[in-house]
């Protein structure tokens, strides 16, 4: 998947479902102190995603690692390709 439209995918969702503005995601915001996110947002987030795009990201440990919205766009393209193969 062309990672530019894998981030206006995950922007999408975060602009909908979360109620975000698109000028606050940029790859450097974090998301649980810059974008406002907490443990239930981030279970909502994962099921979100994975509903999306058709992967399974519960399980995977280097989940709970990241921190931005850039390495959570970068897992999930990752996620995407792994599972494609």
């Amino acid at each position: 998947m062309d990672k530019a439209l894998l981030k206006e995918k995950i922007n999408q969702i975060l602009i909908e479902d979360f109620e975000l503005e698109n000028s606050e995601l940029i790859p450097e915001a974090r998301l649980y102190e810059d974008l406002g996110m907490d443990s239930l947002d981030a279970v909502d987030m994962v099921v979100s995603f994975e509903k999306m795009f058709a992967i399974r990201m519960g399980k995977n440990t280097e989940l709970v690692a990241i921190k931005t919205l850039g390495e959570l766009q970068d897992f999930i393209l990752k996620t995407i390709e792994a599972q494609a193969a």
